[in-house]
């Protein structure tokens, strides 16, 4: 079910929302309904808007339909506030240890936002790509939703197979430590210092971009931190995808970057050996983030490997 989103008071139309999965989805499109859906699932903590609107157009203009959108408790998607923010100290000690952990939802009931919103949009089947979290949810529609699935791409991602490389204790650390207060300086003094660790250093971010990235994402919403408490929980608590990825069946590309401090290499490696005939791409300099000087690495390969799908699906 869509519905229309009201006018906000400075006059500007915020995007439609759908509802899917008992939650009200926020998203945007870029291109032609007719041409084939590309739905981009983002990160930990992201915002849709974490997607380079660059990217998103540059697919549209080769003839994908592109649909990003908020994952549930980020953005202006649905806020679970009702499930309580989760002890994430407790639970990454309880996953050091090997022990079970409970968590307000799973990365299971993620990934069945994502097939229920192509579903209230009408979209029989997609491209699924995601990055990160979202790469990891895709995985899941990819295993779990073959019917919504046309193909899968994994960016800066993993399988969560606990014996992997864990990130590196400075990327961690910077994730998961809270700004010093909520208000809008801290909060983007927290973003800049987490952009320049986990960040490309082949493909680094200016100031001024990275200004505008950090105003755009903290100025959208008001701060939440409950809400990516939830997400990174229902990461913790969820079990490793390696077996379920033996069952995927459709194209798959893996981008990774050499340099990721967050998700190792590994992770990347990973992903691609479990799934039959899955293209695995490296990209040298590249970290964990979407830069502008990354766009047309990005669009590059997506772009290349969706049209390749494409034309075998037409011959």
């Amino acid at each position: 079910m869509l519905r229309c989103a009201e006018t906000i008071s400075q006059g500007v139309e915020a995007m439609p929302q759908a509802r899917a999965n008992g939650i009200d989805i926020e998203y945007e499109t870029f291109g032609r309904r007719t041409d084939p859906a590309v739905l981009l699932i983002m990160g930990f903590s992201a915002q849709m808007t974490m997607w380079p609107v660059a990217l998103c157009e540059g697919l549209a203009a080769r003839g994908f339909y592109v649909i990003r959108f908020d994952n549930r408790d980020i953005g202006k998607s649905t806020h679970l506030a009702h499930l309580g923010a989760p002890n994430v100290g407790q639970a990454m000690a309880k996953m050091m240890t090997g022990e079970k952990i409970s968590a307000p939802y799973l990365l299971d009931d993620m990934a069945a936002d994502a097939a229920g919103l192509l579903d209230a949009l009408g979209i029989e089947r997609a491209h699924i790509v995601g990055a990160s979290m979202g790469g990891m949810i895709a995985q899941i529609v990819a295993a779990k939703y073959p019917r919504v699935t046309r193909s899968l791409v994994s960016i800066m991602s993993t399988t969560g197979r606990r014996d992997l490389p864990p990130a590196k204790p400075e990327a961690l650390a910077v994730l998961t430590m809270p700004p010093a207060s909520d208000s809008r300086e801290d909060r983007m003094a927290a973003g800049r210092k987490i952009w320049r660790t986990i960040g490309s250093p082949g493909f680094p971010a200016s100031e001024e971009e990275l200004t505008e990235l950090l105003e755009r994402e903290v100025d959208r919403v008001p701060y939440d931190p409950a809400g990516p408490a939830r997400q990174l929980v229902a990461i913790l608590a969820s079990e490793p995808r390696n077996g379920i990825l033996k069952t995927v069946r459709c194209p798959c590309l893996v981008i990774h970057g050499a340099d990721d401090p967050l998700v190792p290499l590994e992770g990347g490696r990973d992903t691609a050996a479990c799934i039959a005939g899955c293209e695995l791409v490296i990209v040298p300099g590249m970290a964990h983030d979407f830069t502008n000087a990354l766009v047309p690495v990005y669009l590059e390969h997506i772009s290349n490997f969706l049209a390749g799908v494409e034309r075998k699906k037409a011959a």
